[in-house]
């Protein structure tokens, strides 16, 4: 048995599918909590209307990585009631959905199709592991290499002092400019993490 929402679909003539559109700032805003996201990511592959608790179930599976199966009661509630009372009739409101607050039923209309590429823009990263967190990853590694070799130079050229003046000065005019690369990289790249030692280009709000 199908979900039946207030407004039954109707055949979308030129007018209607003209006004199916949203400014980049109203998409931008829509798209600004996880939660709602993660709800239109659902509804981009339902075809007919659902029920309110199947979209609360997918976020909150998806906010705490896991499965459906596996939610409590209480990661059920802390997701369905903030979807309840303002996600969804925001998107309603808006005329991306159509919800029927009182029974529970959602249904997407043609406005949905607006944040797919949105979304699959912003999956890239998260499809292939954290492409957007590289950058750092190489800077960390590029800077131990430079303290390492830093180091090794810095051991080898006191060992050569005994041995040979020259080669101990070669050996330190080598070693003390990747010294110093080294730490400043290892600085700034220190300096770019916050409290819970997370690069903050990668911090994002709820």
């Amino acid at each position: 048995m199908s979900l039946q929402t207030d407004h039954p679909p109707r055949p979308a003539n030129d007018a209607e599918t003209e006004a199916a559109s949203l400014s980049d700032d109203d998409v931008f805003h829509i798209l600004q909590t996880n939660r709602r996201r993660d709800a239109i990511r659902y509804l981009l592959e339902q075809d007919e209307p659902v029920r309110m608790r199947d979209v609360a179930e997918y976020v909150a599976a998806t906010e705490n990585d896991t499965s459906v199966a596996k939610l409590t009661s209480t990661e059920r509630q802390r997701v369905y009631i903030p979807l309840y009372q303002s996600h969804l009739p925001k998107l309603d409101s808006e005329g991306i959905i159509e919800y029927n607050k009182s029974r529970g039923i959602v249904r997407p209309t043609e406005k949905l199709e607006l944040f797919r590429p949105y979304l699959e823009l912003s999956g890239v990263g998260e499809a292939d592991g954290g492409a957007a967190e590289r950058p750092d990853a190489i800077r960390a590694a590029a800077s131990a290499s430079l303290l390492l070799a830093s180091a090794i130079g810095a051991y080898a050229a006191v060992a050569a002092a005994a041995t040979s003046l020259p080669l101990a000065i070669a050996l330190g005019a080598v070693a003390f400019p990747g010294f110093v690369l080294g730490t400043v990289a290892t600085a700034r790249l220190a300096l770019g993490l916050d409290s819970a030692g997370v690069p903050s280009l990668l911090r994002s709000g709820e």
